[in-house]
């Protein structure tokens, strides 16, 4: 009797101990469930998951969040989705439509950034966009949203992205200015703060695709399958993801703090520019875009023409960010009623 008086009042204890602690308060209604996050840069767009994980919000809504980094384009990035690599990451809207056109069950359930940030830094005796014509172009890989986005400034400036210029994939940004570098390419895909780093060493922007191509960015893709299956931890994801935004917006100190820590840059100007940037472009309510995606379905149709039969909607879901919307999360982060 004295065993289980005692039995019982350690596991009392230790009830009371883990429902005081974080993680206690976390998961006390729902279990702590473990996914993959697929990071397809190193660079100032990927900084929310970064946010979410070191400022434990994951941890908070009782998620436990592995951030891999998946070199490659988009085209991998799906792949890793469908074949349940990884729970979810960002996948250009084109992606997504041709994977979905082939029978993939992608969906995209936000887009976080309006437009992208990406230039094409390259040799300072390259002056024109033109002056690609014949040179190499270092990239994140076929498919990747670098890839298709200076496709499309290419031939708006009369250049055939398929016989005039010699891609390379490169994966990473602090790669691409090594290649840069070493003369191993004449131009890059940079995004900030790289962009900004290379133009410190005397390269020249030939474009930038924020300006030239409005494309929504930064996008939530998962399977439609885990939304269907497993609505709970996608919904879960999604209030550390908007609250990482606010947490963004509203605490620059701390957030340029994790920025550095996962660019391995303490590069105070670089981080002051990269926070003027994002606290702007990051979409508090960040609703999945489905207007002015003229260019996206032109670039679709190249290979997959019966892109036209199909409506935007199609390939995104928007209920969970209505749902945050409609339930008043969002504006209680903001303090709006």
């Amino acid at each position: 009797m004295k065993r289980g008086f005692l039995r019982a009042i350690f596991l009392t204890a230790l009830f009371i101990g883990l429902a005081a602690s974080p993680c206690g308060v976390a998961a006390q209604d729902k279990s702590v469930k473990k996914i993959i996050w697929g990071q397809t840069s190193i660079s100032s767009s990927q900084w929310i998951p970064w946010i979410a994980k070191d400022a434990k919000i994951y941890e908070k809504y009782g998620l436990d969040v592995d951030i891999v980094y998946l070199r490659g384009g988009s085209g991998d990035t799906s792949k890793a989705i469908i074949a349940g690599s990884i729970f979810a990451a960002p996948v250009t809207t084109a992606t997504v439509m041709t994977a979905k056109l082939s029978g993939a069950d992608l969906t995209t359930i936000a887009h976080t950034v309006k437009a992208v940030q990406s230039r094409v830094i390259a040799r300072p005796e390259l002056k024109r966009p033109e002056d690609i014509k014949g040179k190499r172009l270092a990239s994140t890989g076929l498919g990747s949203l670098g890839d298709f986005l200076h496709r499309v400034v290419m031939k708006r400036y009369g250049i055939n992205p398929e016989r005039d210029v010699t891609w390379l994939t490169i994966g990473a940004p602090p790669d691409r200015v090594q290649a840069l570098d070493a003369k191993l390419v004449d131009a890059a895909d940079l995004s900030y703060p790289f962009d900004v780093q290379a133009q410190k060493k005397g390269y020249r922007m030939l474009w930038d695709a924020r300006i030239e191509v409005p494309y929504p960015s930064m996008s939530v893709v998962t399977r439609r399958k885990t939304v269907q299956e497993d609505r709970d931890t996608v919904l879960r994801m999604m209030r550390a993801h908007v609250e990482g935004i606010h947490f963004l917006k509203t605490q620059k100190e701390a957030s340029q703090k994790i920025l550095a820590k996962y660019l391995k840059n303490n590069d105070k100007e670089l981080l002051e520019g990269s926070y003027e940037i994002y606290k702007d472009d990051f979409i508090a309510t960040p609703y999945p875009i489905t207007h002015g995606l003229e260019t996206t379905y032109e670039y679709v149709a190249q290979r997959r023409p019966e892109i036209y039969n199909h409506k935007a909607e199609e390939f995104t879901d928007p209920s969970f960010i209505a749902e945050l919307d409609k339930s008043g999360f969002i504006k209680k982060l903001y303090g709006q009623k």
